[in-house]
């Protein structure tokens, strides 16, 4: 509200001004903060006293220079025209004549048109403030004769702020955890905020408290939510069900368990891409960061995709709980393959006339893709045994760098950032239980972070069975190729393996020459099977 602040301190007054945002914002209140303003004893301010007559029965609904309509209930054009016959009056106690016209965009046609007028050439002792939660449906004749104001949403600790505020000045005992889920209930509305705490207060008898209050808002305990995402990681069917089963004692809406879930899935990607983004107050911090470490991002985009669409989909379940068991064993069936494991074998091809000419042209090029990449792409290094990756290590210890970066970060127990911070380094030294990583530059920015480094660490000395030190140089002349870099080769090889295979698939010619059709590499996948 700075430009409005600026506007009454050097007295530069518009005649019209438009309030729009969603309810409970506070633009009723605002427009009486400002209608304040302009008639305080005091003068033109953006900080009126309070205390003086006008502020005063302003405060009380009894100043008399302050006319508020409420569109909703008189949309017709009579009431509009009442409305402004009375402005061409001069005030009778107050500076000016303020009109505050609640959910303008209720009004009919004809009455906007009585309006428009008005707002056209205004007297100068009127001001009309508009005020509006839909401002698409107020015409665009009205809209350019007002200076238009649009307040965004209240973020929850502002609301959190707010509400120990109002408990402290009623000397209400509350806890913080049971603020917070108001503050989020509320979805950026103070209004709602302050209903649902007066629900509180009478639900918990006067007293404030997270479980009560988690109660009374049917919300599921996040508890919940991070063990449904520690299933979907062990890929555990039975332990999704039992947790759904629980729910379904406790009475928890399953529609508000996947929008309490995508949101869980939203700050966990937060936490993943830009950890600085989740407040060190935050209570579920340390949960948040272990879990953006366990899971890779792949995997929150798939689950976040699939329950904001099993969220829209419940509705036509053949009830909640099938909607909301189903999604969550979609996001099992399609939980992304383990990285860098190729084919065991490769299946049979399909051709022509097998398909009957009847399969299209993408489920018969898979196969043969696969098959093909099969063929030409160079077998993965053989895994190496626990014994001979602790040989290797020994050697080290001597002065001889015979482990292999690669072979060792594949049998490491690492997700998350601190794998991706893994796959953009190479081992430079491994001496005396202590390892030295270098990382290229351009990845500093987001991989180098004291949490990821913690977590490799300790898997190389959960892996060795030793305590492992490790240290990692940021610039450092990289000696040889990042996993990363390998895993990127080797798709690059894989894709065009397929692309060869598509083009070349006696199916595919024929169909390039008979119909007339044409490859769209971009859609080509290589399958693995």
């Amino acid at each position: 509200m700075q430009a409005l602040s600026n506007a009454l301190t050097q007295n530069r007054l518009h005649h019209a001004y438009l309030f729009t945002g969603t309810r409970g914002v506070g633009k009723t209140t605002i427009a009486r903060i400002f209608a304040k303003s302009l008639n305080c004893e005091a003068g033109i301010t953006a900080t009126p006293c309070g205390i003086c007559s006008a502020c005063t029965e302003i405060d009380s609904g009894r100043f008399i220079d302050l006319i508020e309509l409420d569109a909703a209930s008189n949309t017709q054009v009579d009431n509009m025209r009442e409305l402004l016959e009375s402005a061409l009056y001069a005030p009778t106690s107050g500076r000016f004549k303020v009109y505050i016209i609640d959910e303008v965009h209720m009004l009919s046609k004809s009455a906007f048109n009585a309006m428009l007028k008005t707002l056209e050439e205004p007297p100068a002792h009127v001001k009309f403030i508009l005020a509006t939660t839909d401002p698409q449906k107020i015409p665009v004749t009205v809209l350019s004769r007002c200076l238009q104001f649009n307040l965004k949403q209240l973020p929850p600790p502002l609301i959190l702020t707010h509400l120990q505020y109002v408990l402290e000045q009623e000397k209400i005992p509350f806890e913080d955890g049971a603020l917070n889920l108001v503050a989020r209930a509320a979805q950026g509305s103070m209004r709602d905020a302050l209903s649902l705490m007066d629900q509180a207060i009478a639900y918990s008898d006067s007293r404030v408290e997270e479980a009560t209050v988690r109660t009374m808002l049917g919300a599921i305990d996040q508890s919940y939510l991070f063990d449904l995402l520690l299933m979907l990681r062990a890929q555990d069917g039975a332990g999704l069900l039992r947790i759904a089963d629980d729910m379904a004692i406790r009475s928890i809406a399953f529609d508000a368990a996947l929008q309490d879930f995508a949101t869980l899935l939203h700050r966990i990607a937060l936490a993943q891409t830009v950890p600085a983004a989740i407040p060190e107050d935050e209570p579920e911090r340390v949960r948040l960061l272990e879990l953006a470490q366990q899971l890779g991002a792949e995997e929150i985009q798939l689950f976040y995709q699939i329950a904001i669409h099993g969220r829209n989909e419940i509705s036509l379940a053949p009830d909640e709980y099938a909607g909301f068991t189903m999604t969550l064993l979609r996001m099992l069936a399609f939980m992304p393959a383990a990285s860098g494991v190729l084919p065991a074998r490769a299946e049979a091809p399909v051709t022509a006339k097998d398909a009957h000419n009847k399969i299209s042209v993408e489920k018969v090029a898979r196969p043969v893709a696969a098959q093909s990449a099969d063929a030409k792409v160079a077998p993965a290094k053989p895994i190496q045994t626990e014994s001979n990756v602790a040989r290797s290590a020994e050697s080290t210890a001597t002065g001889n760098a015979a482990l292999d970066w690669n072979v060792l970060l594949s049998q490491l127990s690492v997700q998350g950032m601190a794998r991706e911070l893994a796959k953009n380094c190479v081992m430079e030294s491994f001496v005396d239980g202590k390892m030295s990583l270098s990382l290229a530059p351009q990845h500093k920015q987001f991989l180098n972070n004291k949490i990821a480094h913690e977590k490799l660490q300790a898997a190389l000395s959960d892996y060795f069975a030793q305590p492992i030190r490790l240290s990692l140089s940021v610039g450092a002349p990289v000696s040889a190729a990042t996993p990363a870099t390998v895993e990127r080769q080797e798709k690059q090889v894989r894709q065009q393996v397929a692309t060869d295979a598509i083009s070349e698939d006696p199916f595919v010619r024929e169909a390039q020459a008979q119909l007339d059709a044409q490859i769209i590499e971009s859609s080509i996948k290589f399958i693995q099977q």
